[in-house]
C-alpha cells in the first residue's frame, strides 16, 4: 500500500472512530453533557497517537482545510482527506444504525445529529447556530495548530487537542450538538434525512469558515514572534 493510501486509509478508520463513539455516546446516555464531551475528546485522543504518524490523524475537514491554507497539505491532498473523512463518518455512523435497530430499544432517529431551533437545546436560531459554530471551530482548530506548530509540545499534542475537543463539547452540546467537524454531521444527516438535512449546512459552512479565520489569525500572530524570536537568538550568539 502507497503512504498516500495508507494516510487516506487511516483517516477513514480515525473518523469512524471518532463519530462511532461520540455520537454513540451522545445516544446511549440520553445527550449526557460531560459523557459525550468525554467520549468526543478521548476519541482524539486514542487516534492521535495511533495515527498520527501516518496522516496527521485530522480526522475532521475543517483540520484539513486549515492545513491546506498554511501550506501543510496540498490541494490533491485536502481531496483525499475530505472522500477519506466522509466515507469514515458513514461508516461510524452505519455501524451504529446497525446495532441501534438490533437493540430495540433504543431509536435510530437521532444518530448524534447536530440541530438548532425548537425542540433543540437552547433553541438557538439560525444565526446563533452560525456563530456558535464558527466560535467553537475557531478555538478547536486554532489551538490544533499553535500545538502541532511546536516541535516541543508534539508528545502532547494529542492529549492537548482531545481535551480542547472535550471543553468546546462541554458548552457547545446545548447550544448545536457541537459540531465542529462537517464530516460528523454530514453522516448522521445523510441517514436521518428531514430537518438534519435541512439544517446540514451551517454545520458544513460554520466549521469551515471557523478553520480559516484560525489558520489566518494564527499566522498573523506568530509570524513577527517568530522573526522576534530568531533575531533574540542571534543576539546572544
Amino acid at each position: 500500500m502507497s503512504k498516500e493510501l495508507k494516510k487516506y486509509f487511516a483517516e477513514v478508520i480515525g473518523t469512524a472512530v471518532l463519530v462511532f463513539f461520540g455520537c454513540g455516546t451522545a445516544v446511549v446516555t440520553g445527550g449526557n453533557v460531560v459523557a459525550t464531551s468525554l467520549a468526543f475528546g478521548l476519541a482524539i485522543v486514542a487516534m492521535a497517537y495511533a495515527i498520527g504518524d501516518i496522516s496527521g490523524c485530522h480526522v475532521n475537514p475543517a483540520v484539513s482545510l486549515a492545513m491546506v491554507i498554511r501550506g501543510k497539505l496540498t490541494v490533491k491532498e485536502f481531496c483525499g482527506y475530505v472522500i477519506s473523512q466522509v466515507v469514515g463518518a458513514l461508516a461510524g455512523t452505519g455501524l451504529l444504525y446497525l446495532i441501534f435497530n438490533a437493540a430495540g430499544n433504543i431509536g435510530t432517529d437521532n444518530l448524534g445529529a447536530n440541530a438548532f431551533g425548537a425542540g433543540n437545546g437552547l433553541e438557538l436560531n439560525v444565526w446563533g447556530a452560525l456563530v456558535t459554530e464558527i466560535i467553537l471551530t475557531f478555538v478547536f482548530i486554532y489551538t490544533i495548530i499553535g500545538v502541532t506548530s511546536d516541535k516541543n509540545k508534539s508528545n502532547i499534542a494529542g492529549i492537548v487537542i482531545g481535551l480542547t475537543l472535550t471543553f468546546v463539547h462541554l458548552i457547545g452540546i446545548n447550544l448545536t450538538g457541537t459540531s465542529v467537524n462537517p464530516a460528523r454531521s454530514l453522516a448522521p444527516a445523510i441517514f436521518l434525512g428531514g430537518t438534519a438535512v435541512s439544517q446540514l449546512w451551517v454545520f458544513i459552512v460554520a466549521p469551515f469558515i471557523g478553520a480559516t479565520l484560525a489558520a489566518f489569525t494564527y499566522d498573523a500572530l506568530n509570524t513577527d514572534t517568530t522573526k522576534i524570536t530568531k533575531l533574540s537568538a542571534d543576539k546572544k550568539k
